[in-house]
């Protein structure tokens, strides 16, 4: 498996700056950019685009949390996690808070869609704009857990700073992988969960 830490000469860890991961990136790429081996042979032309292709697919893997954690899984404990639909610690009141509300601002957008009487109409407009403050104050906790989420993910880059280093045989038992799981589960719900509650704002909006 390619190493996008390695490609990017960054350590491994589960909290990246966005900005120095960007700053990293950009000078790597730019010496292989296709504007730059123009007039190079065929071959060093080939090379510089897979090399190109590869830095640009270790940056997009980096850059987003969720990504960045499934791949840090996968190196470290050498396949991708199991259970990845399971409820994660700490998550189960939201989750269970953001499929309520979505199924009820979807009944209601389906009663605001068939309605043909200007007085109901009148009526669902302000109901709609009520439904438009839940989600966005859903969206609110929702910002908050994703808030926590990272803050933790900061502190854990302590450890791996301190573990054994790649390859050692005791750096599995040194690095809390089934915690990084649980966040990078939590993670992928909080992202989920956006989707669908930007997804019925927009609609609300319409």
């Amino acid at each position: 498996m390619t190493d996008a830490f390695a490609l990017l000469s960054e350590p491994r860890r589960p909290w990246l700056d966005a900005d120095a991961l960007k700053a990293r990136f950009l000078p790597l790429s730019a010496e292989v950019h296709p504007d730059r081996v123009h007039s190079a042979s065929e071959a060093e032309k080939a090379a510089a685009n897979t090399r190109y292709a590869e830095l640009n697919a270790a940056y997009n893997t980096l850059r987003e949390p969720r990504d960045r954690l499934l791949h840090l899984l996968e190196l470290e404990a050498g396949g991708k996690p199991k259970d990845v639909q399971r409820i994660p610690p700490g998550t189960m009141d939201l989750f269970v808070e953001v499929g309520q509300t979505c199924r009820d601002t979807d009944e209601f957008l389906k009663q605001k869609s068939t309605s043909e009487s200007p007085m109901v109409k009148l009526r669902l407009m302000q109901e709609g704009l009520d439904w438009l403050d839940r989600l966005q104050a859903l969206q609110g906790r929702v910002n908050a857990k994703r808030d926590e989420l990272v803050a933790e993910l900061r502190q854990m880059n302590a450890v791996w700073e301190a573990a054994p280093p790649v390859g050692a045989p005791e750096r599995v038992a040194a690095l809390p992988l089934e915690r990084l799981e649980q966040v990078y589960r939590a993670m992928s719900y909080v992202a989920r969960w956006t989707e669908q509650i930007q997804e019925r704002i927009v609609q609300l909006a319409l």
